[in-house]
């Protein structure tokens, strides 16, 4: 492992610190008025797959974890589990529920998507920014409603509800964050 000082880290690295493991999902740099920098960062542990902020000081030494990154594409789900397909070796990689919990609702036939391996353990998966998605059932909006950034519930393709402007109709395709799980824009 290597190791490298709280303000090299960037989002996407695993690390191990004081002992845990885990992804950085995010990062700031903060700068008090007096005293030094700090390093804000969230990470996912992959013991537990909870998120913590951790507080770092700038000359903070941090071991960062080697990872392997598998792109992937989404085939199907069943009782048996998440089934991915190996892009480069064409085999089937399978999921259970537990792994793919955060993002479950998000998968669609054919999203591609990278797994992150470290120690040949799986330990995230990474979708892209914005998904495709179509809207399966949504009430129809009312003539006149447009003026105001009114929105209404709709059914994605997965089973996902989320909010949407009143012009999204059944039918329709968008684009919903991945981090947020939120109307983004048509597709």
């Amino acid at each position: 492992m290597a190791a490298t000082v709280a303000t090299n880290l960037k989002r996407g690295q695993c690390i191990s610190y004081k002992g845990e493991s885990g992804k950085v999902l995010n990062l700031e740099h903060r700068t008090p008025g007096k005293g030094n920098a700090l390093i804000m960062a969230t990470i996912r542990s992959f013991q537990t797959g909870k998120t913590k902020d951790i507080r770092f000081a700038s000359s903070d030494k941090v071991e960062i974890v080697p990872a392997d990154t598998v792109k992937v594409e989404f085939s199907y789900s069943d009782q048996t589990g998440y089934h991915f397909m190996d892009t480069t070796t064409y085999d089937t990689i399978t999921f259970q529920e537990d792994f793919v919990e955060d993002c479950k609702d998000l998968l669609t036939d054919g999203l591609a998507v990278d797994i992150q391996y470290v120690a040949d353990k799986a330990v995230s998966i990474d979708l892209p920014s914005n998904i495709e998605m179509e809207v399966t059932e949504s009430a129809p909006g009312v003539k006149g409603d447009t003026a105001t950034s009114a929105t209404k519930e709709a059914t994605l393709e997965t089973g996902l509800l989320i909010q949407v402007p009143l012009f999204v109709g059944p039918g329709d395709r968008i684009k919903v964050s991945s981090e947020d799980k939120k109307y983004v824009g048509r597709a």
